[in-house]
């Protein structure tokens, strides 16, 4: 059998393996669920015991004012909104896990940001880098031979928490110097946190940019506009990532078929998440792109939340085309996975999967 590095470094290269690469991504509250009912021990590492071949660390804090101290503006029984260091205006839901609502933000064109964040991102700041979780993670990743990655977001997903996507996209079309000025100040700002990270602790085996660039059917921004505005920052980021002999793996959410062929051209060798109920479709997306990239999801999570068997079964049929083509593929959801999903049903999903993908693969 191959070692999980090595089935996950020859899925990323389009080359066969002996059984799928697997990642899970459960919700805080799933796991929760699934302890409660004794599947997973209280102690017990929850990616062991599905047997995820890969493991991630990273995190760079992008809040432009450290030493601000988050202030509550308002608080109800479920919701609390707060101001943090970029001077956005945000509220959280206190009983569930779910995306913070943008109620305002103080940075709305670019003499806000010049003045109020741009400052704080110029130089490296210790406190922002997560070593210790790093240094943890990619010792245990070496000792258990797992395919390890740094994770991180690169500048849409920097920029948005700053203005806004309303303000950030507005900005696009009506100023973008000032955008892009953003995209490269957020891609010299992560270059020059990861060179301390990797210096002191070493490099990791592929980096995994989280870049969340569409929503339902549409992407936030044309292709042309993608590549004018954002391709360049990144473009720095995976020319980086490269230099070091990593693999670059995107995540985004939503519809982001049109930015696919920009991200390749920027250096893209993966492609994760592929949500189904955006519009994206993972053999659409294999027959079009399939020479040039692996891909890692596309499977409807909706599917695992209705814990039908003949439902997952048929929407395993979509890594078929994949695997017969010769493409490369890790298997997982198009999304996080949320406490609905029985812990069986996540193992009849990993098992299932592995059982078709060898079977296609034999034909």
């Amino acid at each position: 059998m191959m070692t999980s590095y090595e089935r996950f470094t020859a899925a990323l290269a389009r080359k066969p393996v002996d059984m799928l690469p697997v990642k899970i991504s459960p919700w805080g509250d799933t796991v929760k669920r699934w302890r409660e009912e004794g599947h997973i021990g209280p102690a017990e590492d929850v990616a062991e015991h599905f047997g995820q071949d890969m493991r991630e660390a990273g995190w760079i804090d992008c809040v432009a004012d450290l030493d601000f101290k988050n202030e509550i503006i308002e608080e109800t029984e479920e919701t609390v909104l707060t101001r943090d260091g970029n001077g956005a205006l945000l509220r959280r839901h206190k009983l569930h896990d779910s995306t913070p609502e943008h109620v305002d933000f103080a940075v709305k064109e670019r003499s806000g940001w010049e003045e109020l964040v741009k400052p704080h991102l110029l130089d490296v700041d210790r406190r922002r880098i997560q070593f210790e979780f790093y240094r943890k993670e990619k010792a245990y990743a070496a000792e258990k031979q797992k395919y390890f990655c740094w994770g991180g977001v690169p500048p849409f997903e920097q920029m948005h928490p700053v203005c806004g996507h309303e303000y950030m996209l507005m900005g696009m079309a009506l100023d973008p110097d000032w955008v892009k000025d953003m995209v490269n100040t957020f891609s010299d700002f992560t270059i020059k946190h990861l060179e301390v990270l990797f210096a002191e602790e070493g490099k990791p085996d592929g980096m995994f940019f989280y870049e969340d660039m569409g929503f339902k059917n549409k992407p936030f921004m044309s292709p042309t506009m993608y590549k004018e505005i954002v391709q360049p920052g990144h473009k720095k980021l995976f020319d980086y990532a490269h230099s070091l002999g990593c693999k670059v793996l995107v995540h985004s959410c939503g519809y982001v078929e049109p930015l696919v062929p920009g991200l390749i051209e920027a250096g893209m060798d993966c492609l994760q998440a592929m949500e189904v109920k955006a519009g994206m479709d993972l053999p659409t997306l294999f027959s079009r792109f399939g020479d040039k990239i692996a891909f890692f999801g596309g499977l409807d999570v909706r599917t695992l939340i209705s814990n039908d068997h003949a439902a997952i079964d048929a929407e395993l049929q979509k890594i078929v085309p994949v695997v017969k083509g010769g493409g490369g593929y890790i298997l997982h959801t198009d999304h996080s996975e949320p406490p609905e999903i029985d812990h069986e049903t996540m193992h009849y999903f990993i098992d299932r999967a592995r059982e078709i993908a060898k079977a296609a693969a034999g034909d």
